[in-house]
């Protein structure tokens, strides 16, 4: 905990610092949600094809889903998203130029099921 995985569109490979993006997203996770960096997971997942509004070309796609554990209080799942949201601003814009995609860029936090289990070790 917390689990986050992050979908884009394949047109961000070159642009999006996704280890980045990771690194400064599991520290404001911490510091937000009051959860421990070292637990932080994120996986990412390139999507090689999207669809958004009416299917015209210049359009890319990231969606960060955050599960947390339960016990957060709905303003500070509204904080982390606010938050997430700005940060993936930063780490899509580096690199585009005024040609660039237009990114569409959303998130969800939500919690982690009570099945909810891990284990860290051999």
């Amino acid at each position: 905990m917390p689990q986050i995985t992050v979908e884009y569109s394949a047109n961000l490979t070159d642009t999006f610092d996704r280890r980045g993006f990771a690194l400064a997203l599991h520290a404001l996770t911490a510091r937000v949600a009051d959860a421990a960096v070292e637990n932080c997971k994120t996986r990412f997942r390139c999507l090689d094809e999207v669809c958004v509004a009416d299917g015209a070309a210049g359009s890319a796609l990231v969606h960060v889903q955050l599960a947390l554990l339960a016990g957060r209080t709905e303003a500070v799942k509204a904080e982390l998203s606010e938050a997430v949201l700005e940060l993936l601003r930063k780490y899509t814009s580096q690199g585009l130029d005024a040609s660039g995609p237009v990114v569409h860029a959303s998130v969800d936090v939500n919690e982690l099921g009570a099945a909810y289990r891990k284990h860290v070790g051999a």
